[in-house]
């Protein structure tokens, strides 16, 4: 049963040895620690206990993570580390596609992937704003990290509402990739990769925006992205 007083981390990767390093390493942090190395056990363990936080390998046996990604996703908004081999870009960029939260190419330091657990259990635990943001149509609560359009909900990851809260706070200025990264994240992201670009194609899908003709976010080439002050107002 899930912990009322601490997170409770799923580890899904077929590697036993390194499922028992993490669990030892991560214990002390004051996580609870379930591990899996079956896709299917995996996924009972979450419909039963409902993790705090999934680390996601891609490859697994039977099915990879890329399908229980999409899976997981269809039904709960539970954040994933994706686990990549080699840190290939095609497998990190298709991930966030699908949903993931943040990844972290193998082989990895323990430390970081420590610094990105935590950084992503601050976004849902300690939400930096409790307000309530409107634009136009659009409608964000930072308390329980809802989002409207048109009255209707949005389901957004938390990495998608953390930097479209960051877009809305700032409507009108321009912020870079960095800007956005290390604001919206805590750790700096590789310099230079898709990572933003992704996470805005996502929320553009989202919101129902047009890249070419946007009502919300616009691509300033070169510098970075821009929430449309009027944002969602025709003419």
């Amino acid at each position: 049963m899930k912990s009322e007083s601490r997170p409770v981390l799923l580890i899904m990767d077929d590697d036993e040895e390194l499922n028992a390093l993490l669990k030892v390493y991560l214990s002390p942090f004051g996580w609870e620690i379930l591990s899996a190395t079956r896709p299917e056990d995996g996924l009972n363990l979450i419909a039963d206990i409902c993790p705090t936080l999934v680390i996601l390998d891609v490859m697994l046996p039977g099915k990879d993570g890329f399908e229980i990604c999409s899976e997981i996703r269809t039904r709960s908004r539970i954040p994933i580390i994706m686990l990549t081999a080699r840190g290939d870009v095609k497998d990190r960029v298709r991930g966030l596609q699908l949903g993931a939260d943040d990844y972290l190419p193998k082989p990895f330091e323990p430390t970081e992937l420590v610094a990105r657990i935590q950084s992503v259990l601050r976004r849902i635990e300690f939400p930096a704003k409790t307000g309530t943001n409107r634009i136009g149509e659009l409608t964000l609560n930072g308390s329980s990290k809802q989002t409207f359009l048109g009255g209707k909900p949005l389901d957004l990851t938390g990495m998608e509402f953390a930097v479209l809260e960051l877009l809305v706070e700032n409507a009108g200025t321009i912020l870079s990739r960095d800007t956005i990264a290390l604001r919206t994240k805590g750790v700096e992201w590789e310099a230079m990769n898709r990572t933003i670009d992704v996470l805005i194609g996502r929320l553009r899908g989202k919101l129902g925006d047009n890249p070419h003709n946007p009502r919300y976010i616009k691509t300033v080439w070169g510098e970075g992205y821009l929430f449309i002050k009027d944002a969602g107002r025709d003419g």
